[in-house]
């Protein structure tokens, strides 16, 4: 470059330098924005990828959704099967009986369903009918009858037990417990 005359050499730098700030001025205003906007493209194009195979397991899995749609509705048709349904005073008294000949336990007395609501949930398909059940029976045997009785009947609810020394005259009868419960059960809704 030293033989070049100073003219030509000085046309060459002034090449070299518009040439170079060309570039970086191309790069800025050009590739850098669009740089951006292929990164963007590039992350909706994931989400849309990921969106799709999302989209392909739920239609996957909608036989397996149907399966356990006919298990659900076939326990729950299952369960109605043995809920109170018309006259529920005589409903209660024959499965209180039918239950308690495995138990040694003695219910004298229930008494007559006070309607009420259940309230757990709002427009639950439900009505609920609460019974007073009075008895006697020993401390184990009780809780045993209790226990398997809740086990047995999951639509039915245990409250307010109350467990008092029994009044009895026998001396075999001195540790028999006097019971006191309410029976909150679900009701069967009519369908036409």
């Amino acid at each position: 470059m030293s033989k070049l005359p100073r003219e030509k050499r000085d046309r060459i730098i002034l090449v070299v330098g518009a040439t170079a700030i060309t570039v970086i001025a191309l790069w800025f205003l050009l590739v850098s924005p669009l740089r951006g906007k292929v990164a963007r493209v590039a992350k909706e194009t994931e989400d849309a990828r990921s969106q799709y195979n999302k989209g392909r397991e739920l239609l996957a899995s909608t036989n397996k959704v149907a399966l356990a749609l006919a298990s659900a509705s076939e326990r729950l048709k299952t369960a109605e099967g043995a809920m109170a349904t018309g006259d529920l005073y005589a409903w209660m008294i024959q499965t209180m009986n039918h239950f308690k000949l495995s138990y040694a336990v003695d219910i004298p007395q229930i008494s007559r369903e006070m309607p009420s609501e259940v309230g757990t949930f709002p427009d639950f398909p439900y009505k609920a009918a609460t019974f007073i059940v009075r008895g006697t029976a020993f401390y184990h045997d009780f809780g045993k009858f209790l226990a398997d009785f809740e086990n047995a009947f999951p639509y039915m609810r245990v409250q307010n037990l109350e467990l008092d020394p029994s009044p009895g005259q026998k001396a075999e009868d001195s540790e028999k417990l006097s019971f006191k419960l309410e029976l909150v059960t679900l009701i069967k809704p009519v369908t036409l």
